[in-house]
């Protein structure tokens, strides 16, 4: 099973292409008539001394240059069409600070083009149409170049978004990020379900290629953890708006930081349950909201001297002690209790322990066996 968003196909987009290639066939259409015209004017009607053949050059040559520019048409749209695509997936990979940026900076070169065309150039065009020719060239050339150059050190700025991104989020909330762990896991439905964790949530595409990995694993653990991650999406999908993020920082290899680096970018949280993610991202500055803290958090709280009855699954690290659980996941080391395995034995609480993978109570049976 596969979790996708579907991309529903616009209503326009037809429309979108068939006027595009109307506009590209007046554009070169058009073209090829004046050029068909000047063809005739400065270079048929000089060899051409029949009047007949003159009158027949005007009409044949700019309606040969029409149709010669309408039949390029579906060449020149292909081309076009390819890349444009190329610059939408180029554009998918940018973060929004940097997309500001290189925007910021496109801008900004070709200002600092047309002032070096307005000082300079106006000196070449005395030299007559040659020098106009010339300067035009030259301005495309120079405009080409300020606008390459100032996009890309605009790019690498990264305009800071994340103070524009919490206000845009307004009454919605701030935006989260979801790691795989917190996926695979599944408490994060019941959380969103109980209205304690609310949108909008990220869901970057390099994390659902990964629950993909984790499904298709010839490891049946793997295999199964990650199907039950995707069937968790679809229900979380059900409850709650999620957005999947083309975004995917590909100089980095791994997935931790390409998860920091797009909270930071996006002025998200990241939801997860991955200590050492959790760590690396609270060095980075970026707020992380942990599952397990979560859950650590609501346990009932236990105090020395509090009964409780629980049943006595296995043997301890110790080997007089015995191991049993609460229903929230709480472990229990009974003193003595090693005895008692396959029982179930009101037990009075000793002491507490809080460890980084939970909680940890000792207690000791009311009654010795």
């Amino acid at each position: 099973m596969s979790v996708v968003r579907s991309s529903p196909t616009e209503p326009g987009r037809g429309v979108a292409t068939t006027l595009l290639r109307v506009a590209f066939a007046a554009i070169f259409g058009t073209t090829g008539f004046l050029l068909g015209r000047e063809a005739y004017l400065h270079l048929f009607s000089l060899h051409v001394a029949s009047e007949f053949w003159q009158l027949t050059l005007l009409i044949a040559a700019p309606v040969a240059g029409a149709l010669l520019g309408v039949l390029i048409v579906p060449l020149v749209q292909s081309f076009f069409v390819a890349e444009l695509h190329q610059v939408e997936r180029a554009i998918d990979r940018l973060a929004p600070g940097e997309l500001v940026g290189g925007a910021i900076g496109l801008v900004t070169g070709l200002v600092v083009a047309f002032l070096v065309k307005s000082v300079l150039f106006e000196f070449i065009t005395f030299a007559g149409p040659t020098g106009g020719y010339i300067a035009i060239a030259l301005y495309l050339v120079l405009s080409l170049f300020a606008a390459f150059l100032g996009a890309r050190v605009g790019a690498k700025q990264r305009v800071a978004l994340s103070g524009m991104a919490a206000s845009a989020s307004g009454s919605g909330g701030e935006p989260k990020v979801l790691d795989t762990s917190v996926i695979i896991d599944g408490r994060v439905l019941d959380i969103v379900r109980s209205g304690f964790l609310e949108g909008p949530l990220l869901l970057p595409r390099f994390v659902l290629r990964e629950l993909h990995l984790i499904a298709d694993s010839s490891d049946p653990l793997k295999r199964t953890r990650g199907r039950r991650g995707l069937e968790l999406l679809r229900k979380l999908q059900d409850t709650i708006a999620i957005e999947i993020v083309e975004r995917d920082p590909e100089e980095i290899a791994q997935v931790d930081a390409k998860l920091v680096r797009l909270a930071q970018e996006r002025g998200a949280k990241l939801v997860t349950n991955d200590f050492n993610l959790n760590r690396v991202a609270q060095v980075e500055g970026v707020r992380v909201l942990n599952i397990n803290e979560l859950a650590n958090a609501v346990k009932p709280v236990l105090l020395p001297g509090d009964e409780l009855r629980v049943a006595v699954i296995r043997e301890g690290r110790e080997t007089h002690q015995g191991v049993g659980y609460l229903d929230d996941g709480t472990m229990i080391v009974v003193e003595n209790g090693r005895r008692l395995i396959g029982e179930t034995v009101e037990v009075a609480v000793t002491s507490a322990l809080q460890t980084n993978a939970g909680r940890m109570i000792f207690a000791r049976p009311k009654v010795r066996a």
